[in-house]
């Protein structure tokens, strides 16, 4: 059977292009609208950092990690229902042995790190920054760092997430969720 074009009429029957009608979509795919949206503010972040010496940037990188535990918005959205990996990561979250969670980490990791969800997370942190919670520098800091697919705030965010979900960090608000 012959690929149907764009320019042949559409299957449908109701003579119009196929690029016209049924099925095709127009636009850029929300994958490549959140890698933009990264690249924007990443871009645009590199001018709040300026010029920077070691040790400050090993600070930051540092002040990354706890950005999480200080705001929702830049936890990671957890999977409505608790997959296998993620209960085996909260179960050795409750345990407190790092051995038993790293390999579920490094899985939920590779499953829920897209593009999508590091752009809500930017976002969470242009928020932030723009209502007064978050100094430039470190906003610019996370931007550069979601932006260039570093897994230093994601892995972050997906920790300080599974620990308010298995109900071993309090929320930035102070609740405790049971689990």
């Amino acid at each position: 059977m012959a690929k149907h074009g764009r320019n042949d009429p559409c299957r449908c029957g109701s003579g119009r292009k196929a690029k016209r009608c049924c099925g095709i979509e127009r636009g850029p795919s929300d994958q490549s609208l959140a890698q933009a949206y990264l690249r924007n503010a990443a871009r645009a972040a590199v001018l709040d950092v300026g010029a920077i010496g070691r040790d400050e940037l090993q600070a930051l990188g540092d002040e990354l990690r706890d950005l999480p535990a200080r705001e929702m918005s830049l936890q990671v959205a957890l999977p409505k229902l608790v997959s296998p990996a993620l209960a085996r990561l909260m179960e050795a979250m409750e345990r407190d042995d790092p051995d038993a969670g790293e390999a579920p980490f490094y899985e939920l990791l590779d499953t829920l790190d897209t593009g999508a969800q590091r752009a809500l997370l930017a976002r969470g942190v242009v928020a932030l920054r723009d209502a007064g919670g978050l100094e430039p520098r470190l906003a610019a800091t996370a931007l550069i760092d979601l932006a260039s697919g570093s897994r230093v705030l994601f892995g972050a965010s997906l920790l300080e997430a599974a620990a308010v979900r298995a109900g071993l960090a309090r929320t930035p608000g102070g609740l405790v969720l049971a689990a």
